[in-house]
């Protein structure tokens, strides 16, 4: 028999929040049930009335978080390739994933790889991210045939063990926002600054302060920040952030 096909799987991103707008639909539409169930006798027009209008607040909330799921399971994945067409790789770079998550860039770029190599760091927060851990990330680079061209191992972005200088590229994504304020994002900002090699090219995706991360770039002397147009993955205004060292 044929062994089965390894399933890839990036995770749901913030599956609580998800999961409550699936709770909010389901509760609104019982809540307009119940109330023209009680009322449809008396008061049957404005019965229909509110089960209308609680019927719609409930279909906002499920395509909420219909659409936030599509993010995480479809969104996310072509956003990927958009972004490392940016980093125009040329196959043999070493690049740092800061906040990896189960993977999904650091695989996107190992399989632009030929003799490069990714190192991707993370905490492992399921909360953050469904099925996070270091072993599912390992498993995914497997699945996509880049577990000899990417490294996983814990670590901060804040405090990297990294020498100075030690990468071409370093890539965030959807990492930083969950930093606690922006002085531990300054922080990891110098960090990711001092492992580039000069000329070394930075990448940063964010659902929140991506003005303010343009801005604490350009202090810290990075040339050629750019700011991407906006997108809504997650029902969140998000963008890229690009600089060189």
């Amino acid at each position: 028999m044929a062994e089965a096909a390894a399933v890839v799987d990036y995770g749901l991103d913030s599956p609580a929040l998800t999961r409550s707008w699936f709770h909010r639909a389901g509760w609104t539409l019982a809540l307009g049930l119940l109330v023209w169930v009680i009322n449809r006798q008396e008061y049957p027009a404005t019965a229909a009335e509110l089960l209308a209008v609680l019927a719609v607040l409930a279909a906002i909330f499920a395509a909420v978080a219909a659409y936030r799921t599509y993010s995480s399971r479809t969104g996310k994945l072509q956003l990927r390739e958009q972004l490392l067409d940016q980093l125009a790789l040329k196959g043999d770079e070493k690049i740092l994933d800061a906040g990896c998550g189960l993977g999904l860039m650091a695989i996107g770029a190992a399989r632009r790889l030929k003799t490069g190599k990714v190192t991707a760091i993370d905490t492992w927060d399921p909360e953050s991210l469904s099925g996070s851990s270091q072993d599912a990330a390992k498993q995914n680079a497997k699945a996509e045939g880049v577990a000899d061209r990417v490294r996983f191992e814990t670590g901060d972005p804040r405090k990297l063990v990294y020498p100075a200088g030690n990468f071409d590229a370093v890539i965030s994504f959807a990492a930083l926002h969950r930093l606690a304020g922006d002085r531990e994002r300054d922080q990891a900002l110098a960090e990711m600054l001092r492992v580039l090699k000069p000329g070394g090219k930075l990448l940063l995706f964010d659902t929140a302060e991506t003005g303010y991360l343009a801005q604490r770039l350009r202090s810290l002397g990075a040339q050629d920040v750019t700011l991407s147009p906006w997108v809504w993955l997650w029902c969140q205004p998000s963008r890229s952030v690009s600089a060189r060292k």
